[in-house]
């Protein structure tokens, strides 16, 4: 039964993409579209991408675009996105077999359920990381959202969940931010979902640890700030600012983190302040506070040398 829309945003991304597609091929039957939305390519993706799915029997339709931007790109194709279920994986990431059909499975045990969300395995700079199992998931979706955004449930990578047309809605992701604009697409989408997991992995999530910390570098301050502004825009949602608080803290620990290690510590200082006053899990209780002493250390150890080069 063609049941899914499949939704790969792609930029340059010739040299993975036709590997994307063949991890789907084994799903094909579920599959009623493949929507390959070629962002400002300048390399041949449309072509690698259309000569991979002739010979792998798959229905791709690609859509070109100029949004130099994944959401952007997600967001043309949820609008395009002609059947009940849609699936989301980017242009370099894998699809585990089988993963599809147990995601669709759990719809069918569990007809009232909007999505469904499975475990994920990152590769981070080659190295393969432990399967993540979603946990801490309920049924209420408000609930859900809320403990999503503080933390307190496993995060949900863009590979690794199905969710419903429907339920979808006119949700879109939030378009021109630096970081986490699919946590607040799948914060709004889950506000509103009845939510099912399944433990089977479903799909490989690759992670460059020195771009994904890149994004933190650059105009920290203003790219915080507009991301703030597109966090708290979920209180129209019904979900609490206190969620909303300990997210911010949480994205400040981690820009504090990576201005820590690359040596800014009148930046990582500032983003500790905020985490420090949001609301938080034990285990970040115990992060800032070893990132103060840290920064305590360095500035004493640094400093005393500086007075003495200079005396």
């Amino acid at each position: 039964m063609t049941a899914v829309s499949v939704i790969i945003p792609a930029h340059n991304a010739s040299a993975t993409v036709a590997d994307t597609l063949a991890t789907l091929r084994p799903e094909a039957e579920v599959i009623g579209e493949v929507i390959l939305v070629d962002d400002s390519s300048t390399d041949n993706t449309a072509a690698v991408a259309a000569d991979a799915a002739s010979r792998l029997a798959l229905p791709l339709r690609i859509i070109q675009s100029s949004c130099r931007d994944a959401g952007g790109s997600r967001n043309v194709a949820l609008a395009a996105a002609r059947f009940p279920w849609i699936y989301m994986i980017d242009a370099d990431d894998l699809h585990l077999d089988g993963g599809l059909r147990a995601l669709l499975s759990k719809t069918r045990t569990k007809p009232g359920a909007d999505m469904v969300v499975g475990a994920y395995r990152r590769r981070t700079d080659g190295q393969n990381r432990q399967f993540k199992m979603p946990c801490g998931y309920t049924a209420a979706g408000l609930a859900n959202a809320s403990a999503y955004l503080a933390g307190r449930v496993r995060s949900i990578a863009v590979g690794s969940a199905l969710v419903s047309r429907r339920a979808v809605g006119d949700t879109r992701f939030p378009t021109g931010l630096a970081y986490d604009e699919d946590t607040l697409f799948w914060a709004r989408v889950m506000s509103k979902a009845s939510l099912e997991v399944v433990t089977q992995p479903i799909m490989v999530y690759f992670v460059s640890s020195g771009r994904s910390d890149d994004r933190f570098t650059i105009k920290p301050e203003r790219r915080f700030l507009e991301w703030r502004l597109a966090l708290r825009e979920l209180l129209e949602c019904g979900i609490p600012k206190s969620s909303l608080k300990a997210r911010e803290g949480l994205v400040a620990l981690k820009i504090a983190r990576v201005h820590y290690a690359r040596g800014d510590l009148e930046t990582a200082a500032k983003f500790l302040a905020i985490a420090n006053a949001a609301p938080k899990v034990s285990v970040d209780i115990w992060r800032c506070m070893r990132y103060r002493l840290k920064i305590a250390a360095w500035r004493r150890f640094f400093g005393h040398q500086i007075q003495l080069q200079s005396a």
